[in-house]
């Protein structure tokens, strides 16, 4: 009878082992698919940045030249506001990863604040900064400085320009992902993954923006 039971006991026992590890659990496909796709979007960007300083190697003259002519000051103000909302955004993520989709308080109590809101803020913030961009265009295009006007303009316009549109594209899904929390009554896991990967892409145009802000602004 020992001889019998002792099997049964041996094969009983990794499956007791196994069950211990628990579940094996599964990435999320969106949230991977956005990082694969923002990898894509740092090569574009790279090959910008190797434009950049392609022109730059070429003619230091007109690349110094050029650059004393921008408004430092106000683009580092410019960027602070880009940078400043990236913490917004991310106090949202964290209210929606807690499934806080809106304000459980009054407007002036912050604490209470839910995902619609810091998302809220967040655009505000984003489109200061492209207003702000636009009208630094608007000052050198009133000063001659077109983006036909020489190498290093058409590099500038180029480069801030196509990052400008990337933020855009982000103010655009801050939009979409704030408008279904007012058409929904439960705040969903799905939709907590939609507001996280939308902050995984703004904090990407914002890093890129610094690196952009750096090399074109204190570089120069």
């Amino acid at each position: 009878m020992a001889t019998a039971s002792s099997p049964a006991s041996t094969s009983a026992e990794p499956v007791g082992a196994h069950a211990s590890l628990g579940p094996v659990s599964r990435p999320n496909m969106v949230s991977v698919g956005t990082i694969v796709w923002l990898s894509s979007e740092l090569m574009f960007f790279a090959g910008l940045f190797a434009m950049l300083f392609t022109h730059r190697a070429i003619n230091p003259e007109e690349f110094a030249e050029r650059a004393a002519e921008l408004n430092v000051p106000f683009a580092a103000a410019n960027t602070l506001i880009l940078v400043v909302s990236s913490v917004w955004c991310q106090l949202g993520v964290m209210k929606a990863e807690d499934g806080q989709k809106a304000r459980t308080g009054s407007l002036l109590q912050v604490g209470s604040w839910g995902m619609r809101e810091w998302y809220v803020l967040t655009y505000i913030f984003g489109a200061v900064f492209v207003s702000g961009q636009v009208m630094e265009y608007a000052t050198l295009v009133s000063e001659g400085i077109t983006p036909s006007a020489d190498g290093w303009s058409s590099v500038f316009y180029l480069t801030t320009g196509l990052h400008g549109i990337h933020v855009t594209g982000g103010l655009i899904a801050f939009l979409l992902i704030i408008g279904r929390t007012f058409t929904t009554r439960h705040y969903s896991h799905a939709q907590a993954t939609g507001a996280v990967v939308t902050s995984y892409y703004w904090h990407f145009v914002d890093v890129v923006w610094i690196a952009l802000f750096a090399a074109i602004y204190l570089l120069g």
